[in-house]
């Protein structure tokens, strides 16, 4: 794991696409201020998604549980009707 090493904010804008590609590479960068901390670069958490297996299989699961709320054909049209707004 790579140490963060701190930069002033004049450096980071003048090096910020350099900064960018070894963020990308995992280095984690913290911004100061005349010598303060103000602002963090680092990497971003992966995104994770779901096949379509997995989402299917949770609804199924979201569908058979007894403590779902129940929710009128009104309601739901209601809903549909918002979403596409």
């Amino acid at each position: 794991m790579t140490k963060n090493i701190e930069i002033g904010a004049y450096e980071a804008k003048t090096h910020l696409p350099r900064l960018l590609l070894e963020v990308a590479a995992g280095q984690s960068f913290t911004i100061t201020l005349r010598g303060k901390p103000v602002a963090e670069l680092k990497p971003t958490q992966p995104h994770t998604r779901r096949t379509h297996a997995e989402a299917v299989q949770a609804m199924i699961e979201f569908m058979d549980r007894p403590d779902r709320p129940i929710i009128s054909d009104k309601d739901l049209k209601a809903m549909i009707e918002e979403g596409r707004k």
